[in-house]
């Protein structure tokens, strides 16, 4: 029986500047590298997280395009953050690119998109807080 979701894949046209961008500025660790025949077989997860980021060498038309309009397209990925305002303002000083000046209430909670040096779209969210009743 089907048990967990072990990876999604995001196309990158440099493994090594994707590496840097999901490491060094999203914050994620690196969990596989491995050199294979067929090519490097590369991964990222969110600390503490069973599923891993494959960072897949493609040609540069594999990502979205950074300018779709803001709120229109998310991306392939979606990190979810429990303080989305704390977490993009350490982002935005590390040098993380944002379709938005600021995170934005919507009806699941908070929102921004990200983008990486392809052009990947990076969906950021924070559910709504439950009020006890």
């Amino acid at each position: 029986m089907l048990k967990n979701i072990m990876y999604v894949t995001v196309y990158v046209t440099d493994q090594e500047r994707a590496l840097r961008f999901y490491t060094e500025q999203l914050g994620l660790e690196k969990r596989i590298d491995y050199p294979g025949a067929e090519g490097r077989f590369l991964t990222v997860a969110v600390p503490g997280s069973p599923l891993e980021i494959v960072l897949w060498p493609h040609a540069a038309s594999a990502g979205q395009p950074a300018e779709a309009e803001p709120g229109t397209a998310p991306g392939p990925l979606f990190l979810e953050s429990d303080d989305l305002r704390a977490d993009f303002k350490v982002l935005r000083d590390r040098g993380v690119t944002f379709d938005q000046p600021e995170p934005e209430d919507y009806g699941f909670g908070i929102r921004i998109e990200a983008v990486d040096p392809d052009g990947n779209r990076i969906s950021l969210r924070q559910h709504p807080e439950v009020k006890a009743s």
